[in-house]
């Protein structure tokens, strides 16, 4: 077993018991996403990007409050210490944080990061979004509620915001904060479904559809 594979097998247990905004599914599908962007990006380091895709939410803050899993499965992982301090980056670099992201400073961070991002938009990144703002218990829509868009990371995760909301906080933000020539065109058609979304949800909550 290579450790792509090992790193595989034990992640999976952890992203099983999350809700479905961040299942394992989730962890395929930006898998997918980074074998698109690594065929334009020859010269990135392929098990770096799989492993860092992995690895990128057994710790996440919205669910754990340490990174204790992500520390177990890096120090199981037959790694040089600069390929584990570099997955360390890349995980560090991937998250919104209300906007308040790290520079994503290699082009295996930049590949990481566009196809999570990826995966939080489009027909996918809608469910997904709904499906986590069940799992809080959150509204699906607050016409009273006015998105932000200056916010610490802290503020970003502590407030339950309704699940439309969020579109407005993060989703479209999406499309042009993509950071590789593959993420920005694959961004395009899953932001124009979302706006497509948005406006007959707007339609049928206001009885015109």
């Amino acid at each position: 077993m290579n450790v792509i594979e090992q790193c595989q097998r034990l992640v999976y247990a952890i992203y099983e018991q999350m809700d479905a905004s961040h299942d394992f599914q989730h962890i395929e599908r930006v898998l997918m996403n980074a074998e698109a962007i690594l065929q334009a990006e020859p010269t990135a380091d392929e098990k770096i990007v799989k492993l860092a895709v992995y690895l990128h939410d057994v710790s996440d803050a919205k669910y754990v409050t340490d990174k204790s899993a992500q520390n177990d499965i890096l120090g199981q992982l037959v790694l040089t210490d600069a390929e584990r301090q570099h997955i360390e980056d890349i995980i560090e670099s991937v998250s919104f944080n209300g906007g308040n992201s790290l520079e994503a400073k290699t082009i295996e961070a930049k590949i990481v990061r566009d196809a999570d991002r990826l995966d939080a938009i489009g027909a996918v990144g809608i469910a997904r979004t709904f499906a986590y703002g069940g799992a809080k218990g959150r509204k699906l829509y607050d016409d009273t509620e006015e998105a932000r868009f200056q916010m610490t990371a802290d503020e970003y995760r502590t407030k339950s915001t309704a699940s439309v909301t969020h579109f407005y906080e993060k989703l479209l933000l999406l499309k042009d904060l993509m950071v590789t020539a593959k993420g920005r065109e694959m961004a395009e058609a899953r932001h124009a479904f979302m706006e497509q979304f948005l406006q007959q949800l707007a339609n049928e909550k206001n009885g015109n559809a």
